[in-house]
């Protein structure tokens, strides 16, 4: 198993990408905490992989609120002694053209997107500090390379967090943490679900137009990024055994955007 006893926060974990990631950290054996905005969720998800023989436990989080985010991981250092792997998964998505963009949406979107991976981070770099190894992994997007019409707020925090694991994984390299970002295409979750009629709208076409033509129109073989997809890179940063990988962005997207 490649995270035996590894104890692994994943934030917005109570579904999509980020329960799959869960479920994949509990397969390889590691201790894996449920946090999420909504508890009763993240409970439900939790119990799912403990009926499995994984283990987990679910936690409250708002990313954006620096003292929830320090509450929950103060119970999960309480509960098991450590964090050893962050995932910063939580995130939303919310599009206007840029001229018509509430600066209230801009700044909901920045404050889920980086405000939640620094306070996140913050609060586990002590205790990966302490135990001298950590892996911290943040959820960015081909649009922390890329940039599409209606995406401002998005595409300026994705593009943030390759910045922010860069300076992770230099301050942390001496203490034995890492800190990358997968950078996935169009995943067919909630979050991208809501984006087609919303997208069909504001640009007049209809959602097979968006998915065909917009969403997965620079892919190889039009097809979306699995969660899975996205869980086994998570799986590669969280388990590599060194510092070679570190400061990195990998991107999944069916050759959507190439490197």
């Amino acid at each position: 198993m490649k995270l035996k006893d590894k104890v692994c926060i994943v934030t917005g974990a109570a579904s999509g990408i980020g329960k799959e990631i869960a479920i994949v950290f509990a397969r390889e054996g590691g201790k894996v905490v449920i946090a999420d905005l909504n508890k009763d969720a993240a409970q439900a998800t939790a119990d799912e992989i403990k009926a499995t023989g994984g283990g987990a436990m679910a936690v409250a989080m708002d990313v954006t609120s620096e003292e929830q985010v320090n509450a929950a991981v103060a119970e999960v250092v309480a509960a098991w002694g450590g964090v050893d792997v962050l995932v910063s998964n939580a995130g939303i998505q919310i599009v206007h053209p840029t001229e018509e963009y509430p600066f209230a949406d801009w700044k909901k979107m920045l404050a889920i997107h980086l405000d939640g991976a620094f306070l996140t981070t913050k609060a586990c770099l002590p205790h990966m500090y302490a135990k001298g190894s950590g892996s911290i992994i943040y959820m960015g997007s081909v649009h922390s390379k890329e940039a599409s019409v209606l995406k401002s707020a998005y595409v300026t925090a994705k593009h943030g967090l390759i910045g922010l694991a860069k300076v992770i994984a230099k301050e942390g390299g001496r203490k034995g943490v890492r800190a990358n970002v997968i950078c996935p295409g169009f995943v067919r979750t909630p979050l991208v679900e809501k984006q087609i009629p919303e997208q069909a709208k504001t640009l007049g076409i209809s959602e097979a137009d968006v998915v065909k033509n917009v969403m997965l129109k620079e892919t190889v073989d039009g097809e979306f990024t699995t969660t899975d997809d996205v869980a086994e890179v998570a799986l590669l940063f969280a388990s590599f055994p060194s510092n070679a990988l570190t400061g990195q962005s990998l991107v999944v997207s069916h050759g959507w955007f190439m490197q």
